[in-house]
Formats: structure tokens, sequence, C-alpha cells
């Protein structure tokens, strides 16, 4: 992409909606118990039917998926294990550490096929659903992997953890799902599309509105070197980082264009959840969702007009 015109175009009406929701958030409007709701249904029900459409109607492209895979698991495990490396470096203590593992390889789902979708249409959100299929399963076992490793605080087994956090999500399931109606031949009904299409529609604009209604500008004040680590990590070295193993392996520039907006994205609001449960640091998790996501609104068309152009 040589031009950023079509990027800030394409990125505009998200961060429009994250900033729109900031202030829904603010004025408790609707009510203040309607978001927490909102954001379960989307999670629950809007997302997991948006990639049921996409994977089961997709022309999944089968002879770069072995490579994408690799790509992606690759990059998982040498940016958790360089993160980590960095936050001992840094000082910090094993709770920090925790919550900036989390925020430099985890991201954002609503953020990022909101993003795919304006910028590459469907070929964005099939690209999308490779992506999520590969990383969800996979930073949840290094991140609960790293808990464990970390604190030792529950007493609960690691297989337990892992099970509750990978095959209990239900964007994994929609992901096996669709791509099971698609490789099987079985298809999606055609009187179900319609509906399935109706419904998928409202997913990423609520999502995007939840993702604002989380940021609270107030927590920046606390986060101290894991805050900006944890940022400069996940939004600046990470995407260099996948940029250099995607051309190393060769992946093509159509997938190797999609997927760099994925590394691009800030961490996931879910991040804070499993770090208040686990023993985390959640007041920084919370900072540093906060700010990846209002840096991301630069960071993001900046870095995919220049990066995506290599």
């Amino acid at each position: 992409m040589s031009s950023f015109q079509p990027i800030l175009s394409a990125l505009g009406p998200v961060f429009a909606l994250v900033l729109l929701g900031y202030l829904l958030g603010r004025a408790h409007f609707p009510h203040r118990d309607f978001w927490p709701q909102a954001e379960r249904f989307t999670y629950y029900f809007l997302f997991p039917a948006l990639l049921v459409l996409k994977l089961g109607q997709a022309s999944l492209p089968s002879d770069q998926l072995a490579r994408v895979a690799l790509l992606l698991l690759l990059l998982l495990l040498l940016s958790s294990a360089l993160v980590l490396i960095l936050a001992r470096l840094g000082g910090l203590g094993a709770a920090a550490q925790s919550s900036v593992l989390q925020g430099g390889v985890r991201f954002n789902t609503y953020v990022g096929l909101a993003s795919a979708s304006a910028l590459f249409g469907d070929a964005g959100l099939v690209w999308g659903a490779v992506f999520l299929g590969v990383m969800i399963p996979s930073v949840n076992v290094v991140c609960v992997t790293g808990f464990t490793l970390l604190l030792r605080r529950t007493d609960q087994p690691l297989w337990r953890l892992l099970w509750r956090g990978v095959a209990t999500n239900p964007l994994i399931i929609a992901c096996v799902l669709g791509g099971a109606l698609n490789l099987t031949g079985i298809g999606i009904p055609a009187p179900v599309v319609p509906v399935l299409q109706l419904i998928s529609s409202m997913a990423l604009p609520l999502g995007l509105l939840a993702v604002g209604v989380g940021l609270d500008f107030r927590l920046l004040r606390q986060g101290g070197l894991g805050l900006w680590l944890a940022c400069g990590f996940k939004l600046l070295l990470y995407p260099l980082l996948f940029l250099g193993l995607a051309l190393l392996l060769g992946v093509p520039a159509d997938a190797r264009s999609v997927l760099l907006l994925f590394a691009l994205l800030p961490t996931a609001p879910s991040a804070y959840i499993l770090a208040r449960q686990l023993g985390g640091d959640a007041p920084l998790m919370a900072a540093i969702i906060t700010l990846q996501t209002l840096l991301a609104i630069v960071s993001m068309p900046l870095l995919l007009g220049v990066l995506g152009s290599i």
C-alpha cells in the first residue's frame, strides 16, 4: 500500500466507533449494566455467527495454510520469549511480567476483524479467521502456562486451565464449525445464510463500541515501566518480528498484508479478566489495554502504510 489515504479512510470509522463507545460508557448510556451484557452477547453469539458465515462460505487457501500456521506459531513463541526476557531485564516482578506477556502477544479481535473487513473485504475476514483459528488457542496456552510458571497461585491443574481457556472459547468453536462445514463440502444451508448475514452485521459495530466503553484513562498514571514496555513491544517490535518471519518463510503478499494488520493490533480486553482470575497485575493490565488501544489509532495506519509496502 503506497498511499495512506485508503488506510485512513478504512480505519478512521473503526476507531471513531471505539471513541464513540468511550463517550457512551462515560455517559452511562443507555445504562451502566447494558455494556457488560452487550459485550458478552457479542463475544458468545454475534462474533461466532460472523466467523461461521465467512469460513463456511470462503474459498480457503489450502496451499498456503501450513506456511501461515508455521509463521504464526513461530511468531508467538519468539515474541513470548523475547517480551519475558525484556520484562525480567527491566526488573519487573512476576505479576507484572505476566501482564506484560499478555500485553505483548494478545490481540483485539473486534478491532482486527472490523479493520480487515474495511480494508480487504471478505478476503480480510477469511485470513482473519485463519489467524484467529491458529492464534486464539495458541495464545491461551502460552498465557495460561506463563501464569502458572510465573505465579503458581492456583490449585487447579494446568490441563484444566488450558481446557477452559481453549476448548470452551466460542471463537475457536466457531472457527472449527465454519471450517468443517467448508472442508467437508456440507456448507451452510441456503435458508440459514441470510439469517447469519443479518446477525453477523451487528457484530463489528457493537464489538467496537464495547472496546471503547472499556477504556479508562485514569489508569495510565500507574503503569510505569511495564506499561511502556508492553506498548512498545506489541505495537512496534511485534509487527517487525512478524514481517521478518513472513519474508523469511516466503508468505505470499496477499496473505502477508492481511496478517500484518492483525500483527499491529492492540491487546485484548479479555486479558484483564485472566489477570484478575489468575493473580496477575490487573491494574497494570488495564492500563496496558487502554494505552495500547489509544496508541493504535496512530500506529496501525502509520505502520500498515510503511510496512505494508515492503
